[in-house]
């Protein structure tokens, strides 16, 4: 059996563990207040709340339903629209909507709300445009976003951001939001009711990882083959805490397969590595989105445009990769054996991977060009991690994506700029490298000769860009 709390109430359910949290909510329970949109992650109509016990509370997130299927949320809390609503009259957020007219024909509040409460239960900075960046997940074709932004900054100036940055766990934070009234009473004892539930019996998939299908955040996953796995075996990889950690060791940054890529963004260990990543991973995905994808997933993917295979290239990572007895590890830049083909074995699972610390000094930057800033896919990409002493270019290297079948190192334009001073002529010539180095294909996204213009205006920015310093 499948237990959870979907809002206030138990679920116990023996449905199959590859259902929909979207479909399951809608059409087994009811509760239509969650929309059913793109099913691809792109529309946040059917935003729900999803609350992950931890240690010291529950981590609420605001995810896509679309994406998020009934065997992940076992143990789980699932906040609806309806799970939000009070008896008492509106939420601040839903008076804040209410009184700058931010919903039409209300298709996307539902799920604009949920956004909004998941900001307030997460943020650290409780300003607009932050608010803003926790919307960049939903879509409103009818309202227009200036009343939407309008209630924002009115909840952001009602409310205090100081208050908020002292309650910085997730059970203070519940409190305090109830106080508020932005959650019902309930919410209070959530975590007393989840400690109740039995572990989800895995046991024997988690044993034998090659005989059912490998699920991390499955944000690309369902979007392909939502119907194809309803009644596969599936084996969640999000039930192994062991494969979810960002920690130092031996002057190498490991991060497990799981870690999602919000959880890298937000990352006080990663901040102190790299402070530009947190900027730079607006631009992958969606809020909603990075809260689920995780590092591994983007990886195994084999994209050619994969937003953090390029951005580890660059870094000079390498994946562990484990059979359950024993691990190897394979240079990131050696992993990609041909389109969509990887150096791994039917045994195996990318258990992590690690990357060493960037020396003092060095710079890091990331471009990416798509047909819109947020929420998709890029064109062409590109990386860069170098140092200088003295002018002399030192440790580079350049990786790039959307320009050969798999991501690559552009191995020439890295060997013809080391050790050499920076200078007009030496970018100009190793842009021309960096040209000749890529093979790119004309399809959607752009024309072969387009992504290579692009390609050579990324070298130029990478080197010109005085910002980055590590």
């Amino acid at each position: 059996m499948i237990s959870f709390f979907l809002n206030n109430k138990k679920i116990q359910s023996d449905c199959s563990s590859g259902i929909l949290v979207l479909d399951f909510i809608r059409e087994q329970v009811g509760l239509t207040g969650t929309k059913e949109g793109c099913r691809e992650g792109d529309c946040g109509a059917c935003m729900v709340l999803l609350g992950r016990p931890v240690e010291n509370g529950i981590i609420y997130n605001a995810v896509n339903s679309c994406l998020l299927t009934l065997g992940e949320v076992h143990g789980c809390h699932v906040v609806t629209i309806e799970g939000l609503n009070r008896s008492d009259g509106l939420t601040p957020i839903q008076r804040a909507f209410f009184d700058r007219v931010a919903s039409q024909c209300g298709f996307c509040t539902p799920g604009m709300i949920i956004s909004i409460t998941g900001f307030f239960l997460n943020t650290a900075e409780l300003s607009l445009e932050a608010g803003i960046e926790a919307l960049n997940g939903n879509i409103c074709r009818c309202t227009g976003y200036q009343s939407i932004k309008r209630a924002i900054q009115d909840l952001c100036e009602v409310f205090s951001g100081d208050e908020l940055k002292n309650t910085p766990f997730s059970e203070e934070r519940v409190a305090l939001l109830v106080k508020w009234r932005f959650l019902p009473d309930y919410f209070l004892n959530v975590l007393r009711n989840l400690k109740d539930f039995e572990p989800y019996c895995l046991e024997t998939q988690q044993s034998s990882l090659d005989k059912g299908v490998l699920v991390a955040g499955g944000t690309d996953l369902y979007i392909q083959k939502a119907e194809e796995l309803r009644y596969k075996k599936l084996v969640f990889l999000s039930n192994r805490p062991e494969m979810n950690f960002i920690r130092v060791k031996d002057k190498h940054c490991h991060i497990g397969a799981t870690v999602t890529i919000e959880q890298i963004r937000r990352s006080d260990v990663i901040r102190g590595l790299i402070p530009s990543l947190f900027e730079t991973l607006s631009l992958v995905s969606s809020t909603s989105i990075r809260n689920r994808a995780t590092v591994g997933g983007n990886i195994i993917n084999a994209s050619p445009i994969g937003d953090m295979t390029i951005i580890f290239l660059a870094l000079g990572a390498s994946v562990v990769l484990n059979n359950g007895t024993k691990q190897r590890t394979v240079p990131l830049g050696e992993f990609f054996l041909g389109y969509k083909k990887l150096d791994i074995k039917d045994t195996e699972v990318l258990d992590s991977l690690f990357f060493p610390m960037p020396k003092q000094g060095s710079r890091f930057s990331f471009e990416k060009v798509a047909k819109r800033r947020y929420l998709d896919i890029a064109s062409v990409n590109s990386a860069i991690l170098f140092r200088e002493e003295e002018g002399i270019i030192r440790d580079i290297r350049i990786s790039a994506g959307g320009v050969a079948p798999v991501p690559i190192l552009l191995r020439r334009t890295c060997k013809y700029l080391s050790e050499k001073k920076l200078h007009t002529q030496v970018i100009d010539k190793a842009a021309g490298i960096a040209a000749m180095e890529v093979s790119p294909i004309s399809d959607v996204r752009g024309s072969a000769q387009y992504k290579t213009v692009l390609l050579k205006r990324f070298i130029y920015a990478h080197l010109m860009d005085k910002k980055g310093l590590l």
